[in-house]
């Protein structure tokens, strides 16, 4: 079979993309993710009903993010160090199990700990997941490889989102910090099937794709390269509407229609991983860059849609349009990423991707907690969309770039 055949018999499903560690690395993202996201909007109106309005409902959110970024960069060492199982393992732990500590006592400095220790087994969690998604990958479908492994990170949000605002108004906090708890740990035993190590040995390569090795020779000389510039800004900007989305959409749909706010959460949640996967199978086939443009389009549209908080169809259409283009962006950006580095560079296209992705998150909590006692939900909502427009360009500029057009 010649190399072009080969391609396109990878590229059609020959190759098998559901080993036993694929399958065991979705377990445990499903465990950990399931305990992030239970009470990724929960702990916002933990901190907001307990006094802390919405500069404190921003800081729990940003809090973890602040923590995650910080962790991100060491984590590649310490997967050489001590291997995936021992890592993967410890960053479960602190994803759930801190939770457990806010039935005890309640303050909100000691939600902001419980914030930072979950920020850290995040960090942990995603660096390591997104590298082996690469690693484990057959031949000619790594894009699909990493759909699938985005909807094992989307999945729990579906549930996770809504049933976490549901279930605290139903029962009270306490039960879902212990029921974070309990996700996390059940996942633990998947955690032994991981490949103990790197699963291959990095490429020795005189340069990367773009002939720019020398970019990647600090632990964070991914980020430098010109080519990896753009998809890295455009998913900063994305996840920023995230951030803002998860932690205020709750709160400013207060004394709405009754559930709206989990209705639109379980929406958003829904599209995101189908979106994602659906945007790994055509980047297999047709190039990463080719939908990143109205990927961006939809997250910008679903954003401006929500200056019409007092209308529930418009609310759940823009959640659709969220959803769909934010899911996109997450993979295609990170495809696109892999794409451009050689093989030895996984690691710290993780790393910067998932950096890119936290700090969007927490700087959106942070930044639009800090302007609405300004403007209103309305007007914040308006100018994050302004932002995702803006994003635009450079989404455009990538495209060119993929076709050859310009460097």
């Amino acid at each position: 079979m010649n190399g072009r055949a080969g391609r396109t018999a990878a590229a059609t499903g020959t190759s098998r993309l559901l080993t036993r560690p694929v399958l065991l690395l979705l377990v445990a993202s499903v465990g950990g993710m399931g305990g992030f996201y239970l009470l990724l909007s929960v702990l916002p109106l933990y901190a907001a009903t307990a006094g802390g309005g919405g500069v404190g409902a921003g800081l729990t959110t940003g809090t973890m993010m602040l923590a995650t970024v910080l962790a991100e960069p060491a984590v590649p060492w310490l997967l050489a160090r001590f291997g995936h199982r021992t890592v993967v393992g410890a960053g479960l732990l602190l994803l759930g199990l801190p939770s457990a500590v806010l039935c005890l006592w309640s303050s909100f400095p000691l939600t902001l700990g419980v914030c930072l220790a979950r920020g850290v087994g995040l960090g942990i969690v995603v660096v390591a997941g997104t590298q082996l998604a690469a690693e484990l990958a057959p031949p000619g479908r790594r894009s699909e490889s990493l759909g699938l492994y985005g909807v094992s990170l989307g999945v729990p949000s579906v549930l996770g989102l809504p049933a976490g605002v549901w279930l605290s108004d139903r029962l009270g906090f306490e039960p879902v910090f212990l029921l974070t708890a309990a996700l996390t740990l059940l996942a633990l035993p998947a955690v032994a099937g991981l490949p103990a190590r790197r699963t291959a040995r990095p490429e020795r390569r005189s340069g990367d794709p773009d002939g720019r090795s020398g970019a990647l020779d600090g632990p964070l000389g991914a980020a430098v390269t010109r080519s990896l510039v753009r998809p890295t800004l455009i998913l900063g900007a994305a996840t920023f509407a995230s951030g803002v989305l998860v932690t205020f959409l709750p709160l400013a749909l207060l004394g709405g229609p009754s559930h709206l706010a989990v209705v639109a959460l379980l929406v958003q949640a829904s599209v995101a991983p189908l979106a994602r996967w659906g945007a790994g199978w055509w980047g297999d086939r047709h190039g990463s860059s080719s939908l990143l443009l109205p990927a961006v389009l939809a997250v910008a549209l679903g954003t401006a849609g929500l200056v019409r908080l007092e209308s529930p169809v418009v609310v759940i259409v823009s959640m659709i349009l969220f959803g769909a283009g934010f899911g996109a962006v997450q993979n295609l950006t990170l495809a696109a990423m892999f794409e451009r580095v050689p093989r030895s560079g996984f690691g710290r296209v993780s790393v910067v991707w998932n950096l890119a992705f936290d700090a969007g998150m927490g700087l959106g909590a942070v930044g639009f907690g800090l302007l609405i006692d300004r403007t209103g939900y309305l007007w914040g909502f308006a100018l994050t969309a302004a932002l995702l427009l803006a994003v635009l360009v450079p989404a455009w500029h990538d495209r060119r770039f993929a076709k050859g057009e310009v460097t």
